[in-house]
């Protein structure tokens, strides 16, 4: 089943020159990448991603995490795209808990839990179908991917835009 998943590089993975490792890792998959950019997490995007968490105690330092207040003010978020993307990238990324992760994952091999408790495990990968399009739809605009991957339409605004001088 051709399917696509959100994949995030996070702040810790981009502060230890990780990005070309965990992409080569990902490139085992033969998935396609239909999108990619850099982004400066802010909070509100933070929250709404880990919804789902809003009641862990973890909750306030997760959103810190992503949103990059211990590492890198960024993260490279990615879109994988084709036959059984989740599992496959899931497979690779290891278990969320970096010490429970095969050693030969990306986060058993470049995962740690911070003295606080933090998982710094530098790769998001989406659950389920469901999840990945909640997901890629918070982190990425229907332009930004160069497959149709979910229905949208065109709406044309007057808008401000920046532009190089």
């Amino acid at each position: 089943m051709i399917q696509q998943t959100l994949v995030l590089i996070k702040p810790d993975g981009l502060k230890k020159s990780l990005t070309g490792n965990i992409l080569t890792r990902l490139s085992e998959t033969r998935l396609d990448i239909i999108a990619a950019k850099i982004v400066s997490v802010h909070r509100e995007l933070a929250e709404e991603h880990y919804r789902h968490l809003k009641d862990k105690p973890f909750f306030r330092d997760l959103i810190k995490y992503i949103c990059g207040e211990f590492h890198k003010r960024k993260v490279l978020a990615m879109i994988y795209y084709g036959e059984e993307a989740i599992s496959k990238v899931r497979e690779l990324a290891g278990a969320t808990n970096p010490e429970e992760a095969d050693a030969v994952s990306i986060r058993g091999a470049y995962g740690r839990i911070t003295t606080s408790g933090v998982y710094e495990n530098v790769i998001h990968v989406s659950a389920n179908e469901e999840e990945a399009e909640r997901e890629i739809k918070l982190w990425f605009e229907p332009d930004e991917i160069i497959v149709d991957i979910y229905p949208s339409k065109i709406v044309k605004k007057e808008m401000e835009k920046k532009v190089w001088v």
